[in-house]
């Protein structure tokens, strides 16, 4: 498609269009129940995690805003989500078109951009996916608030479906002050929520990857190594995470103390989807001790899967960093994975990925500390919930002054746009040297 010659380029100036515009909304008089201004800090930091699907607040969400406010959030939501699959998935496919044009020698015409055919193809794709399982989940949640909470009928359509776009979405915006913490014993209400969280972090290319083995059944249905490293890992880390939470939680009298059996391993799978990065929580992260929030910060660094609504730097990221130890350990000197070797290319741009996000973190983290009196665990971890777009928090973002909350802001935006935009950029731009230095190796380790 012509016009995609700067498409990392094109993806911040697009998200950066969406939060002008949700900021001018959200400071409109009408987007308050007071009818007052939110002034730009609120309107500016409430549109940013909106649209970049994150989750902080230094408002309360249902008491701050009003319908039309709640309103402009939603739209924000999903427009952040749709953009982000349709943006990462179409710069998935002009990076892997390109790496095979380098990689074929013929005569054949074949173009290096995307075209319109391509790119209404996999915007249908990935609209009809969100709307049928935003729309499953917001019936089970609408059915629930009618029938077990007893709300009025328009109020649980409502709420279901915010509820249901803000979990496919990783977006963990809730319309209860305490989040989900008043539906920590209601699996009707957190399991729908975990899948939609779940599925949403898969990304449209496993999507894809899945709709074609349901099809092809009693078919060998070759996988991807992209849908192998991101099922995989993912089910590895939500094993993980559900047997830390719950050890770690178990006896914990402000958390799972309280609950019963069933109730504590209802929990620990919960709090071991939302890293993932949902922003929901059904207990006080405040009120967690330190090894769990540490392990958090694991979990939320690393993310979902790519071309999906979660951020962080993406579990294929990941694998394929623990696949390059593994190799350097055993001596070998390519990648393999699955039965196919990893492009070096790959595994550059995954290093460089992972060290600019841990720069990233360190240098925010460091500046939080010198301008507030927080704990290192409690700004760490509000620094990597802003950069992995997650919105978990212990409950001091409205508490970080001004110049703080605008390191927040920075952190949504980069983090939602920058491992996008690095890893395209990093792939559509390799150019060969002229010329080599004579080759030297330093001492490592």
């Amino acid at each position: 498609m012509p016009g995609w010659g700067r498409p990392p380029q094109l993806t911040a100036a697009a998200f950066a269009g969406v939060v002008a515009i949700g900021t001018a909304l959200l400071a409109l008089p009408a987007a308050t129940e007071s009818g007052e201004s939110a002034g730009w800090l609120n309107a500016l930091f409430t549109a940013t995690s909106a649209a970049c699907v994150t989750g902080l607040i230094i408002v309360d969400t249902p008491a701050y805003w009003s319908t039309f406010g709640e309103i402009v959030i939603l739209v924000l939501i999903q427009v952040g989500g749709l953009g982000i699959m349709s943006l990462a998935t179409m710069l998935s496919l002009l990076v892997t078109r390109r790496v095979r044009l380098r990689q074929q020698v013929r005569t054949e015409a074949e173009t290096k951009s995307l075209t319109l055919g391509d790119v209404r193809q996999v915007v249908a794709g990935i609209v009809v996916v969100t709307a049928v399982v935003e729309g499953a989940v917001a019936v089970l949640l609408s059915a629930r608030f009618l029938l077990g909470y007893g709300e009025p009928l328009g109020r649980a359509l409502y709420l279901g479906v915010f509820h249901a776009v803000s979990a496919f979405n990783n977006a963990g915006f809730a319309l209860y002050t305490y989040n989900l913490e008043d539906f920590a014993g209601d699996p009707w209400i957190l399991l729908p929520l975990a899948f939609a969280v779940v599925f949403g972090g898969l990304g449209f290319p496993v999507w894809v990857e899945l709709w074609r083995h349901a099809r092809r059944r009693r078919e060998r249905h070759h996988w991807t190594v992209h849908a192998k490293l991101t099922l995989v890992t993912t089910a590895v880390l939500l094993v993980v995470g559900f047997v830390a939470f719950t050890a770690l939680e178990w006896h914990n009298p402000r958390t799972m103390g309280p609950l019963s059996v069933a109730g504590k391993l209802l929990n620990g799978f919960f709090q071991a989807v939302v890293p993932r990065t949902a922003g929901f929580n059904s207990l006080p992260f405040g009120e967690m001790t330190t090894q769990t929030l540490f392990v958090t910060d694991a979990l939320m660094f690393v993310g979902g899967g790519s071309a999906g609504t979660a951020g962080g730097i993406k579990v294929t990221t990941f694998a394929l960093l623990a696949f390059v130890i593994y190799t350097n350990v055993r001596g070998e000197t390519t990648v393999h994975v699955a039965n196919r070797k990893v492009a070096r290319s790959a595994i550059e741009q995954a290093i460089t990925v992972v060290t600019m996000a841990l720069g990233l973190v360190i240098v925010s983290t460091f500046c939080l500390l010198t301008m507030t009196t927080f704990t290192l665990d409690q700004i760490l971890f509000e620094v990597v919930s802003a950069f992995a777009t997650v919105g978990l928090s212990t409950g001091i973002t409205a508490d970080i002054p001004l110049a703080g909350q605008l390191i927040l802001v920075f952190l949504m935006f980069a983090g939602r746009i920058g491992p996008i935009t690095l890893a395209s950029a990093l792939a559509l731009r390799r150019h060969p040297r002229r010329f080599e230095y004579p080759e030297e190796r330093p001492i490592v380790g």
